[in-house]
């Protein structure tokens, strides 16, 4: 069956996101938008996964553990995960990586951590938006222990993507899929990348504000609309 998605969406914690963006915000304009599985995807970060998993309980909404990973090569990367539990283990690895440089709120934004609730619990001090030292090799040799899939962010972009930057997607990393960013369709990307036609193709909002959270456009076929399909899917299955 066809599912719709929207795999790559930033909570509060991000400083680059809007404070609006609550877990309860969050689950409820994907199911006012009709989505049926969403990604949450902050930057370097799992901290409020948990609490928005928890807030859509009420809802026939699947929330699927993300993160949204900067490598040493200053390349981002969706990162999705089967469990909480495997994506506990993954940021656990990740975390003598992590940047330690001190968030500046003033400049940068407040990376707030939420509950369940959309309650305030705390704050995250070191900047998130910055790379983590480890390269995207390492990164991808831990993702391939784990029940997850790790996916080259909006591609299509001039900065931050695995092609801005490195110029190509590396065949021996074994990606199956990639994701272009809003600004481009499935079509123009191919054109452009013309590589690109061998591997799955999402799109997905990378929304930093409620609205602009994807509605019904973009449907993945999927067993199940669930985490664990998924992740088996966009991990295993090719073009």
């Amino acid at each position: 069956m066809k599912y719709f998605c929207d795999l790559h969406i930033h909570t509060a914690l991000s400083p680059c996101a809007d404070a609006d963006m609550t877990p309860n915000n969050i689950v409820n304009m994907a199911s006012l938008c009709g989505l049926d599985i969403i990604a949450v995807c902050d930057h370097n970060s799992i901290g409020n996964v948990e609490a928005t998993i928890a807030a859509a309980r009420h809802l026939p909404l699947c929330v699927v553990p993300g993160m949204e990973l900067e490598t040493s090569e200053e390349v981002h990367f969706v990162c999705l995960f089967e469990t909480l539990e495997a994506a506990r283990e993954f940021d656990l690895w990740l975390t003598p990586y992590k940047p330690t440089v001190k968030n500046r709120p003033d400049i940068f934004g407040e990376q707030q951590y939420l509950n369940e609730n959309d309650e305030l619990v705390g704050y995250e001090e070191n900047l998130l938006v910055s790379a983590c030292g480890v390269s995207i090799y390492d990164v991808k040799k831990k993702i391939d222990t784990l029940p997850a899939v790790i996916i080259p962010a909006h591609i299509d972009r001039d900065s931050y993507s695995i092609i801005s930057n490195l110029g190509f997607v590396p065949d021996d990393l074994g990606f199956t899929t990639v994701e272009i960013s809003s600004n481009i369709s499935v079509e123009e990307a191919i054109e452009r990348f013309p590589h690109i036609e061998a591997y799955n193709i999402i799109t997905d909002s990378d929304s930093h504000y409620l609205g602009t959270i994807y509605e019904r456009e973009n449907p993945i076929e999927l067993i199940a609309p669930t985490a664990k399909e998924l992740v088996r899917t966009l991990k295993y299955t090719c073009k």
